[in-house]
């Protein structure tokens, strides 16, 4: 399950950690405000999406009182992730004593490096516990805040060794982003036990090769039985999609899990749905999420799965800091399976046959969409040496 090249991967797989997972705004926002609650030293938070809202306040208060009494919070956002966070949001982080920083800064110069984003979601306490995923703090993933329009999404609790790596990789994002490393003595995760082996993997430089992608397109190749998928946004590069395809003619059970007709980017879902045609014809399953706003974010290769911030979409794998837990732990696995299997209860599975008889006008929309994003391929392409700004890794 974890053969690999040497040097290939920024940390390695690490035994003695426990996971646990968290379904949905109503699971994860109380477990990661309960950790904040509890910091005695330090804590990193590294987010892209940060609205104003009732969500936004629960979490500045939370640092705020915990900056109050000691805590070191250091506190790194996504300039544009950050885009609707209000500015006397800004101003309470700001005034409470936490180290606040923006990553890429928005300005009118330098358009194409203004597409690199710092899409990581991650929460570091005391060096203890961490936690990862595809939510942002928004009322959008809370279902009591929004009991109508929340998005359906996935955290993990990290606690372990694995710890230290994600520790470490909020250290090196904001030196990187502010030149002023955490001036702290960080805390060596304990091994558990019992616990399950897991690996830090990350995309962290632009138009670099990504570690998640390549580990993705790794496991799909040595399954099984099983391939299964979740994402939000579905550019699938086109190594993955032939890894996918090639699984699935050798009888392994490949089947995807995308957005309905409920997306933020509605744009992205019809120009992704111009890759339907071959993954069905080859026998991939196609399944559309119906209630809600698909957002979930995991891959699940036999027992192996990588749950992190990374879509199955190539302008993630080209342009933002990205990072997965990959972990090989039954209990998890299972979880997963239950949570995927619950999925598939209410949506839509598309077949081959009906796929190719929908209307000329869909097939127009796919097509155009497809010339239109062509040529931002290629400027990704012109731009591949020296894209980064300072604040990539």
């Amino acid at each position: 399950m974890h053969r690999e090249k040497k040097g290939k991967y920024r940390f390695t797989w690490r035994a003695g950690n426990q996971f646990r997972l968290l379904v949905n705004g109503n699971e994860f926002y109380p477990a990661m405000l309960e950790a904040i609650s509890g910091a005695r030293r330090y804590i990193f938070l590294e987010m892209y999406l940060v609205d104003s809202g009732k969500t936004a306040d629960r979490f500045i208060a939370a640092l705020g009182e915990a900056a109050a009494r000691g805590v070191e919070v250091w506190v790194l956002l996504d300039d544009l992730g950050a885009f609707w966070l209000r500015r006397p949001d800004r101003q309470r982080l700001a005034a409470t004593g936490i180290r606040l920083a923006y990553f890429n800064p928005l300005r009118w110069r330098g358009f194409v490096r203004l597409l690199i984003r710092d899409h990581r979601k991650l929460l570091v306490v005391d060096g203890e516990v961490a936690f990862t995923g595809g939510a942002g703090i928004s009322d959008d993933f809370d279902p009591q805040l929004s009991p109508e329009r929340w998005w359906h999404e996935t955290m993990l609790e990290i606690r372990g060794a694995c710890v230290a790596d994600w520790q470490a990789l909020f250290c090196d994002t904001w030196r990187r982003v502010v030149d002023d490393p955490p001036a702290l003595h960080l805390e060596t995760p304990p091994l558990l036990a019992p616990g399950s082996p897991g690996r830090v993997a990350i995309h962290g430089r632009a138009m670099s090769r990504s570690e998640i992608l390549r580990s993705f397109v790794m496991q799909v190749r040595q399954a099984r039985y099983r391939v299964w998928l979740a994402t939000a946004y579905f550019l699938p590069p086109l190594k993955l999609r032939r890894a996918l395809q090639q699984a699935a003619r050798r009888g392994i059970d490949v089947r995807l899990l995308l957005p309905g007709p409920l997306s933020d980017h509605p744009s992205i879902r019809h120009l992704g749905r111009r890759y339907y045609e071959p993954l069905l014809r080859n026998g991939v399953r196609i399944f559309e999420y119906q209630p809600r706003f698909q957002h979930a974010k995991f891959v699940l290769c036999d027992g192996w799965a990588s749950l992190g911030s990374s879509n199955l979409d190539r302008w993630n794998h080209r342009w933002n800091l990205e990072a997965n837990q990959e972990l090989a732990d039954g209990l998890i696995a299972e979880q997963l399976h239950v949570l995927f299997e619950n999925a598939l209860a209410v949506s839509a599975e598309i077949s081959y046959e009906e796929w190719r008889r929908r209307p000329w006008y869909r097939r127009w929309l796919e097509g155009l969409l497809a010339r239109i994003e062509a040529p931002a391929m290629r400027l990704s392409d012109w731009k591949r040496r020296g894209a980064g700004p300072r604040g990539t890794l």
